[in-house]
């Protein structure tokens, strides 16, 4: 790996050289090194503090006991709700925000690693929400509906269809004796319908056509009570 794309911005080779061998053993397969920043105080650091960005998580490092040990606080970008980085006047302060448990920070980032810190967390955590949004819609699945089932019953085998009946023997009628016709009654003819005068309805006069007009304009509120009134009073008068 080359060591010298991760110390373009100032950071101290020897410092990447050892962050680099430790997080190395750390990743996963189809992981890598992004971008690493390192503490930089005014006063000499040996050891200095770092954060590490990867395409999956982010280390935060902490050497102790002199360099014999070292403390790394790991993100999935899952555990990472936000990242926030305010600049003083020695370099910056950076802090990652979780969901759980408390905001972790690192004093004295240089600023132009900081704001390239910020740049990647953002586009790191914005990537995940859309990986993420799009397997939840791969998860959506429309269910088949089930084929329509036609149920058959069969007869059973002792049950056997019932035999056609028998047709019915002819009867012979005994030759009918002669009738004498009766003598047939007088027939009485039919009355005469009496004719109905058609029923001629009235028509309504003028006055009444403008009453039910205007009652009708009122029932739909098409004119006002008092207007109502004053037009009904107008057509009475004419009487």
């Amino acid at each position: 790996m080359n060591m010298e794309q991760f110390a373009q911005d100032g950071q101290d080779i020897k410092i990447i050289e050892k962050l680099i061998t430790k997080v190395q053993d750390m990743l996963t397969p189809g992981e890598k090194i992004d971008y690493i920043a390192v503490q930089k105080k005014p006063a000499v650091t040996i050891l200095p503090d770092s954060i590490t960005i990867s395409n999956k998580r982010i280390f935060m490092c902490e050497f102790t006991k002199l360099g014999l040990a070292t403390d790394f606080e790991i993100f999935g970008w899952q555990d990472i709700k936000d990242i926030a980085f305010k600049e003083e006047i020695f370099g910056s302060k950076v802090t990652v925000i979780p969901f759980t448990g408390e905001n972790l920070s690192i004093d004295y980032i240089p600023k132009v690693q900081a704001r390239k810190l910020y740049q990647y967390i953002k586009a790191a955590l914005e990537n995940y929400k859309k990986a993420e949004l799009a397997a939840e819609k791969e998860k959506i699945v429309i269910a088949p509906s089930s084929p329509r089932e036609t149920i058959v019953e069969k007869a059973e085998p002792s049950q056997q269809a019932p035999a056609p009946a028998a047709a019915p023997a002819p009867v012979i009628a005994p030759p009918s004796a002669t009738v004498q016709p009766a003598a047939s009654a007088p027939v009485t003819p039919p009355a005469t319908p009496v004719p109905v005068a058609p029923i001629i309805e009235e028509e309504d006069d003028e006055i009444t056509l403008k009453l039910k007009k205007l009652k009708t304009l009122f029932d739909k509120q098409l004119i006002t009570q008092d207007e109502y009134e004053q037009k009904k009073r107008e057509v009475l008068s004419s009487l």
